[in-house]
């Protein structure tokens, strides 16, 4: 069986929103078309505590796109963006959320980034995301969303560790492409395994 994972297609990372990836609203017309095709759909949503600590805001004299170390690596600090309950977090409104059978919220905890749909950026707590589809009986993977480089990218490449057959539609994802990372995600999914369609 497979499954359509949408990573992110939510307001603030749409044209208006607090960390806008260009066109990323452009792609929901084709994502909404493929849902139709998958076995099984699982939206995430990035879901962010006001106080988040990747925020630049959360940090004195740090600006955003900054790099601080966190005690699991080193952390992108970001504009406050999908601050959990906000019009900024909810699902682009021409998204088909109909389809998704499950939804993964991540980036809940204070403490710790998760751009993975998998695992939290310290690349051992789980979302619970790999369990679902184990027990669904889904070994096969197509990820779409936003951002190319990074959420999309490190789902991919943790989808594909953990033994997913894995492909990622580029003509249905968007990338921030901050300091060459857009490069830097291609080059890491497919050394992974992760096919680029």
């Amino acid at each position: 069986m497979s499954a359509l994972i949408v990573i992110d297609v939510q307001n603030d990372f749409c044209p208006g929103g607090a960390l806008a990836v260009p066109e990323g609203d452009l792609i929901v017309p084709g994502i909404n078309a493929l849902m139709v095709k998958a076995d099984a759909v699982v939206l995430t949503q990035d879901w962010h505590p006001a106080d988040h600590s990747s925020f630049a805001s959360q940090h004195d004299s740090q600006e955003p796109y900054g790099l601080i170390e966190m005690p699991y690596g080193p952390q992108v600090l970001w504009p406050d963006h999908c601050v959990i309950g906000s019009d900024g977090a909810a699902f682009h409104r021409d998204l088909d959320t109909d389809r998704a059978e499950m939804v993964i919220r991540k980036g809940f905890r204070r403490s710790i980034d998760s751009y993975s749909a998998f695992f939290e950026n310290d690349h051992k707590t789980p979302t619970g995301l790999e369990g679902y589809l184990r027990t669904r009986g889904i070994s096969t993977l197509t990820m779409v969303g936003l951002a190319t480089d990074f959420c999309v990218a490190y789902s991919a490449i943790d989808a594909a560790k953990l033994g997913f057959d894995v492909t990622v539609r580029l003509d249905l994802c968007r990338a921030i492409d901050l300091n060459g990372s857009l490069d830097t995600a291609r080059q890491d999914m497919a050394q992974a395994g992760v096919t680029l369609g």
